[in-house]
């Protein structure tokens, strides 16, 4: 499935560069839609749809189905509340909204698969709004999968400094 997957993502990134999901605000309805486009074809019955049994991750106990909804919409709300304060420049706000919108996602995991493309096209979308340079979001390496996986349980108790500390390097990796 990886390589219709890829393939997706490809189109959905162009799809997303070419303003396709402008009029759409930060929040959930955005990642429903970004998650549809990615697997429709592929998994209809829950594509673009919030998961709707309890799934563990590694260490993480994902919040219940039913709680889904209202967390994504708080999700969203926070996003765009953060936003206000986010300068199109790297700064340390710009930095921890991100490093905010990557691990509150990925800790609420609202999707049954997936989750994983679908924050990194989201995060690509956020780029491209304030137009910031585009990086690379998945580690290449073992090393730095191990260190991303330890930001992300960080971010499970609301620690985003671990992650702001990726962002930072993924930006100046960028260079």
């Amino acid at each position: 499935m990886a390589p219709l997957l890829a393939e997706r993502v490809v189109r959905l990134e162009a799809s997303l560069y070419s303003g396709a999901f402008d009029a759409q605000s930060l929040g959930s309805e955005l990642a429903l839609n970004l998650h549809k486009n990615l697997c429709a074809d592929l998994t209809p019955d829950w594509a673009g749809r919030w998961r709707n049994v309890g799934v563990t991750v590694g260490n993480l106990n994902p919040p219940a189905p039913h709680e889904l909804p209202g967390l994504m919409h708080e999700y969203g709300l926070d996003l765009q509340a953060r936003w206000v304060g986010v300068a199109d420049s790297l700064s340390e706000l710009t930095l921890e909204f991100l490093a905010f919108a990557e691990g509150r996602f990925l800790s609420i995991h609202p999707f049954f698969d997936f989750n994983g493309r679908t924050i990194r096209i989201f995060l690509l979308e956020l780029l491209r709004r304030l137009d910031l340079p585009r990086v690379e979001l998945a580690p290449q390496t073992e090393v730095g999968r191990l260190e991303y996986f330890k930001a992300l349980e960080a971010a499970d108790r609301r620690d985003w400094h671990p992650l702001i500390a990726i962002w930072k390097h993924r930006f100046t990796a960028n260079r």
